[in-house]
C-alpha cells in the first residue's frame, strides 16, 4: 500500500484514479480547488483538502501531516481555445504552480510522481500513429505548457534523483458507475453528443480527413486511471518515463456523432462551424511502450462501449453533478 497525493482529484480524470487506487489499496489524500472538479466526484474514503495547488502554506501543512511516498498530478488547465486567448493563465497554473508542488516535495523529502499530460504536446503530427520518440512541437499553450512541466521534471530526475512517469494522453471519454464527466462550460465532443438541448458544433469539416472532422483516439477514462496506478506501483524500477496512452484507433467527429446516435437511437444534429485555433487534422497514439513496460491493456477500446458508458451515466445524472 503507498500513501499518495492526488491534485485534481475532484476532477473527471483524478476521481476515477482516486477511486482506482482505493480498489487497489492505496490510501489518499486529495488536493483540489474545486474550479473545475466536483466534492461529489470524492471518493467516500480518503482525506481531502479544498485549496489552489499554488497555496504553499497548504502544500506545507498536507505534507507535514500526512505520511506521503508519492504524488499524482493532474491539477491543470486543460481548455486548448482559451489557452490561445489567455496563454498567461495556462503558464501560471499549469507551470508556475506545478514549481510550487515541486519545491515542497522536495523539502519533505517525496521524490516520486505520476504526471498527467497530453498529446497536445506533439503538435501536427509527421506520422501516425505517433510514437513517445515523436519530435514535440505544441501548437497551443496548453500543450506547450505541459510540455515544460514534462521537461522540469526531466531535469528534476537529474539534479535530485526525482522518479517520475509522464503519460500523455489522448481523448478520454466514458464513465464509471458515479463518476463521469462534467465541466461547465462543457467543451469535450462525448458529453456534448449526449446532451439534450445543447446545440452541437464541427469546429473544421475542411481538414485533410476523410470526411473533413478531425481524428482522434478515444480512450476510456477507466483505462487511464489504471495505467497511473500501475506506473505509481513500478517507480522504482521503470526506466522509461514518457508513455502514451490511447487505444490506437483514430475516429473522427462525425464518426463519434454517429456512434452516439447508434447509442442513443436517434439522429444527433449538428452545425459547422470554424476551426479552433490550435487543433491539429489528427491524433492518434502508439501505445505500445505502455503495453510492453507497464503491462497495460485497454479494457475497453470500442467507440460504441465508451459512448454507451458515458451514456449510461447521463441517464442516471441528467444534470451532471448536480443531480
Amino acid at each position: 500500500m503507498k500513501h499518495v497525493l492526488v491534485t485534481g482529484g475532484a476532477g473527471y480524470i483524478g476521481s476515477v484514479v482516486c477511486q482506482t487506487l482505493l480498489e487497489r489499496g492505496h490510501s489518499i489524500v486529495v488536493l483540489d480547488s474545486l474550479e473545475e472538479g466536483h466534492r461529489q466526484a470524492l471518493p467516500p474514503k480518503g482525506i481531502f483538502f479544498q485549496g489552489d495547488l499554488g497555496d504553499e502554506s497548504l502544500l506545507k501543512n498536507i505534507f507535514k501531516s500526512y505520511p506521503l511516498e508519492a504524488v499524482l498530478h493532474l491539477a491543470a488547465y486543460c481548455q486548448v481555445g482559451e489557452s490561445v486567448e489567455d496563454p498567461e493563465k495556462y503558464y501560471g497554473n499549469n507551470v508556475s504552480k506545478g514549481l510550487v508542488l515541486l519545491r515542497n516535495m522536495r523539502t519533505f523529502g517525496i521524490k516520486k510522481i505520476v504526471f498527467s499530460s497530453t498529446a497536445a504536446v506533439y503538435g501536427e503530427p509527421l506520422s501516425t500513429p505517433i510514437a513517445e520518440t515523436h519530435p514535440t512541437q505544441p501548437l497551443n499553450p496548453y500543450g506547450h505548457s505541459k510540455l515544460i512541466f514534462e521537461q522540469v521534471l526531466d531535469w528534476y530526475q537529474k539534479a535530485y534523483g526525482f522518479k517520475y512517469v509522464t503519460f500523455r494522453y489522448f481523448n478520454a471519454a466514458g464513465a464509471i458507475d458515479r463518476l463521469g464527466e462534467d465541466h461547465h462550460p462543457e467543451t469535450h465532443l462525448t458529453p456534448l453528443v449526449l446532451r439534450e438541448g445543447v446545440p452541437l458544433t464541427v469546429f473544421g469539416l475542411d481538414y485533410p480527413t476523410p470526411d473533413g472532422s478531425c481524428i482522434r483516439d478515444y480512450i476510456h477514462v477507466r483505462d487511464l486511471a489504471l495505467a497511473h496506478v500501475l506506473a505509481l506501483e513500478r517507480l522504482d524500477d521503470l526506466r522509461e518515463r514518457i508513455f502514451n496512452l490511447g487505444n490506437g484507433q483514430g475516429f473522427s467527429v462525425l464518426e463519434v456523432i454517429e456512434a452516439a446516435a447508434q447509442v442513443r437511437g436517434r439522429k444527433i444534429p449538428f452545425r459547422p462551424g470554424e476551426r479552433r485555433r490550435g487543433d491539429p487534422a489528427v491524433l492518434v497514439a502508439s501505445s505500445a511502450q505502455a503495453r510492453k513496460i507497464l503491462g497495460w491493456e485497454p479494457q475497453y477500446p470500442d467507440l460504441k462501449e465508451i459512448i454507451a458508458s458515458a451514456w449510461r451515466w447521463h441517464q442516471k445524472f441528467p444534470r451532471g453533478y448536480e443531480s
